[in-house]
């Protein structure tokens, strides 16, 4: 679908669109997978499409947790670049993207007749970017019949500076979870001394507006852990060997094809069938932003903006990743000022609670100023993927089919 109207528009996106089997029509929920340049097939094939391929198993099985049990869902490869997504990349910022993410919207609804649809949001890891300025485009273009967006979800999300997200809480990280890293004490007193001189330790007793981005800390856990565990995933630090086969080509911490495997979505036969251009597809791609992504992080202005015209706006947080860790996102959601108050001014203890399959309490959520914060156990990075049920809840809430988590 062309990204705008203009008649020699060689910019595309590509879209996987499944109507809802339940029995509200009146909603479009969008999802957008990470990266940058991170393809969205994956959030279709593997988190909270109708079906599952799980890592190491033979073939799809039937998602009982698909997102389009309760709406319509869209997932878009975006921006161009990404994926099947055709056109030269040229994205200039996250203002520049979602402007043409907008005009790819604009065609997609006026094409299959989409008017009038409450919009939501939703994504995980630098989609923590795209989501925010995606819905402040929205609202900026006050045309509620093209796009009414109400609320929005984004998991793992890149809210902040890097150094908020990676650094300053990866030695905080490996403290909690010593007994399943099980690094050595040598290799634990060197990353203390590097996180007390670099001021990490300082910012996380002091909670300081400022402090060195120059001190890789999170780098040399990386490496150290995968001393340990040579299958350490940076995405679910409990995964161990062997690497299990992924179809799309990514099971871990790196790329990782077995020796006479296929990528899936790179066979013909596939492509024809979806209706996907012939090139060669990889779940991840590099250079969407050419130059570049020079954008304000979310937590300065545009998520705090969004929150207060949203009707709910949900951050989830697996406690089980290390690509983004759960205090670097609280750390940006204390720095950030929305509703007239900086941060949280209550603790979040309120247990969440999953009902299906009797799991239980899977962590703790609370909700301020119409932002829910939620922390999943048992998670990794991709919420939807290793805790479905946790995720299709947070959809449930987020969508109005229940009050409160």
């Amino acid at each position: 679908m062309p990204i705008s109207k203009d008649k020699n528009e060689t910019r595309e996106l590509y879209f996987w669109f499944f109507p809802t089997t339940g029995t509200v029509d009146d909603e479009l929920v969008i999802w957008l997978n990470g990266g940058p340049g991170c393809s969205n097939l994956e959030g279709f094939l593997q988190e909270h499409g109708p079906f599952s391929w799980r890592y190491g198993t033979y073939k799809p099985a039937r998602n009982r947790y698909s997102w389009n049990n309760l709406t319509n869902m869209i997932w878009v490869e975006q921006p161009v670049g990404t994926g099947f997504s055709q056109g030269v990349p040229d994205a200039t910022s996250e203002e520049d993207a979602a402007e043409k993410f907008l005009g790819f919207l604009e065609n997609f609804i006026k094409t299959f007749g989409f008017e009038d649809k409450k919009i939501y949001v939703t994504g995980e890891s630098y989609a923590g970017y795209y989501v925010p300025y995606i819905v402040d485009a929205m609202y900026s273009r006050n045309n509620k019949t093209l796009f009414d967006p109400r609320g929005l979800i984004i998991y793992s999300p890149t809210l902040s500076e890097w150094v908020i997200h990676e650094q300053i809480p990866a030695v905080q990280f490996v403290d909690y979870w010593a007994h399943l890293l099980a690094l050595n004490k040598t290799t634990m007193d060197h990353l203390h001394a590097t996180a007390d001189k670099c001021g990490y330790t300082s910012y996380l007793k002091e909670n300081l507006l400022n402090t060195s981005t120059e001190c890789d800390v999170w780098s040399a856990i990386f490496d150290a852990a995968l001393l340990v565990n040579p299958c350490f995933n940076i995405f679910h630090i409990t995964a161990t060997c062997p690497i299990l086969w992924d179809v799309l080509g990514y099971p871990g911490s790196f790329v990782y094809l077995p020796e006479g495997a296929e990528i899936y979505f790179n066979r013909t036969d596939v492509q024809n069938a979806i209706n996907a251009p012939h090139v060669k597809w990889q779940e991840c791609s590099e250079g969407v932003f050419p130059n570049g992504d020079p954008s304000d992080p979310p937590n300065f202005s545009v998520l705090p903006r969004i929150i207060d015209k949203n009707e709910r706006t949900i951050i989830a947080h697996g406690l089980l990743d290390f690509r983004f860790t759960v205090n670097g996102s609280l750390l940006a959601i204390q720095n950030m000022t929305w509703g007239g108050k900086r941060g949280f001014q209550t603790k979040p203890v309120e247990p969440f609670i999953v009902p299906y399959d009797s799991q239980g309490t899977m962590g703790v959520q609370h909700t301020e100023r119409k932002l829910t914060w939620v922390e999943i156990e048992s998670c990794g990075h991709m919420a939807p993927q290793f805790q479905p049920g946790a995720a299709y809840r947070q959809l449930e809430y987020l969508l109005g089919r229940i009050d409160k988590l």
